[in-house]
């Protein structure tokens, strides 16, 4: 069931540490009502492209540095560094400083441009008092940390900064911009477009947004919530990080709760094997049981164990039946229970989860019985594709040509989202698909021009078809290219006879 090649063992990643970063929460009075700005982020940037986010960013060596060459700057409070990072980013990002007086107002593109060139320019203006910092005094009102699915995480402080009814407005620099747009959102409208899939926000926001209309930004300066929060990757999908034994760069497998809170749930991959993982998965179990809800169901994508949890321990603490493909029950020896206990899922069936839907289809090719579900929020996709590491095609029981196929089917749907089996979101699902097919096309071709180079033995085809990477793990790097050669004999382009690969006539 594992999906490295017998005898392959790989290092165990380590979670990344947070690193500190502040955002903005600019409000205004426009006709009476509160509104919140936010930006909309360029298709091209490689962290949630086409995502409203509000503007901010991380704690820079130049911010750290500026804190420590002026000491009296916001010296009464602790968090000087994120104050000052703070205004630096609403300069760079969308032109918009403190006057001095309390209030706010918009600067020139040409500042805005001098500091986006060089980040030190911010403090330099405010030396030389082009740029002001008195009576600036924002509302801390949460924290926010990246959850430990990505080699880069954050742990963002945010701000309410109400600049009231002055008319401020949001500016892009003449140059390179992570955003192409700005609105200003009524908060219970921009949670209902959410709602509805009509507009994407990055999950750490999505909570605060709910809290902003549930209680306003008053209350919220009181409470200031942190630490434990969901993470909502789409209205009806929760993501719950396992820590499992699974493959680098990864550490943890995303375990996803499709449905809503006093309605039905569907755990997937509740990959929980370790006791620190079980104690979590039994947390969130606690905490869907106490919202009114019942989990309905367990589903698998896949046979590999970093995708199954002790299945024996989680019954202890909530009983569901298991979900999954002949080939994944079977693995698992549970297709010998009763009926009322699993469910063989297959190509076209529909899964209901009180008003919403999910289909799913076969994508076979990392392992026998790997299924995807498709909803309107997008494609719980398992092992077909992550953002950060690659996926193995297992020459032991995968099939290039299956995992090929599949995701030419996952890119045809043009999914919204992808919900992947480790890691992050997958905010342009177009553009990383495209990745992978141009990536194992690629070697594909490289191992059949391989065999026609005259290349006949498994080492040399290797070292041939591997040659434009030379850091690759030599083993997998062995087993992958079988698994592009069993394709190639499968598709009738190379023929192994007598322990030679040799070219088809």
């Amino acid at each position: 069931m594992n999906e490295l090649p017998e005898g392959v063992n790989l290092p165990i990643s380590k979670v990344a540490k947070p690193r500190p970063s502040a955002a903005a929460v600019i409000s205004r009075f426009f006709e009476d009502d509160l509104e919140i700005l936010l930006c909309h982020r360029v298709s091209e940037v490689p962290s949630f492209p086409d995502f409203w986010a509000f503007p901010g960013g991380g704690i820079s060596r130049v911010d750290k540095n500026v804190a420590e060459n002026n000491p009296s700057w916001f010296s009464e409070r602790e968090d000087r560094e994120s104050m000052i990072a703070l205004l630096r980013e609403m300069v760079e990002e969308v032109g918009i400083a403190p006057d001095g007086n309390g209030g706010f107002l918009n600067v020139s593109v040409e500042v805005m441009d001098k500091v986006n060139e060089n980040k030190s320019e911010w403090s330099n203006l405010v030396i030389h008092g082009e740029l002001l910092i008195d009576n600036f005094e924002p509302i801390f009102i949460t924290e926010r940390t990246t959850p430990p699915v990505a080699p880069i995480r954050h742990r963002n402080r945010f701000y309410h900064i109400a600049t009231g009814g002055n008319g401020i407005k949001p500016k892009l620099p003449s140059g390179r911009s992570e955003f192409d747009e700005f609105q200003w959102w009524k908060p219970a409208e921009l949670l209902d477009a959410w709602l509805s899939h009509s507009v994407k926000l990055p999950p750490p926001q999505v909570t605060l947004i709910r809290d902003i209309v549930a209680h306003g930004f008053i209350e919220l300066s009181k409470k200031t919530p942190s630490g434990y929060h969901r993470i909502e990757y789409a209205n009806g999908v929760e993501v719950v990080p396992i820590p499992t034994a699974t493959l680098p760069p990864s550490t943890h497998t995303d375990c996803y709760v499709l449905g809503h809170p006093g309605g039905n749930r569907i755990l997937v991959d509740p990959a929980a094997r370790s006791k620190e993982a079980l104690e979590i998965l039994r947390a969130k179990v606690s905490e869907i049981e106490e919202s009114g809800s019942k989990i309905i169901a367990n589903i698998f994508t896949h046979k590999h164990p970093d995708h199954i949890g002790d299945l024996e321990k989680i019954s202890d603490f909530y009983n569901a039946p298991f979900w999954a493909s002949k080939e994944t029950l079977d693995a698992l020896n549970l297709s010998n229970r009763s009926t009322e206990s699993y469910r063989i899922l297959g190509e076209g069936d529909v899964i209901e989860i009180d008003d919403e839907t999910w289909r799913v289809i076969e994508t076979p090719g990392h392992c026998p019985g790997h299924i995807c579900l498709v909803g309107e929020a997008g494609i719980v996709s398992g092992d077909n594709a992550v953002l950060f590491g690659t996926i193995l095609v297992p020459s032991s029981d995968g099939d290039m040509n299956e995992y090929l196929n599949g995701l030419e089917r996952l890119r045809a749907l043009k999914p919204s989202l992808l919900f992947p089996g480790h890691g992050p979101m997958v905010a342009n699902p177009t553009r990383l698909l495209d990745h992978y097919l141009k990536h194992r096309k690629k070697r594909h071709s490289r191992v059949l021009n391989a065999v026609k180079s005259g290349n006949i033995d498994l080492h040399s085809i290797t070292n041939k078809a591997y040659e434009d990477t030379p850091d690759a793990h030599p083993e997998l790097a062995k087993d992958q290219t079988i698994s592009h050669l069993n394709a190639l004999i499968s598709s009738g382009e190379v023929i192994y006879d007598s322990g030679k690969f040799k070219p088809a006539k």
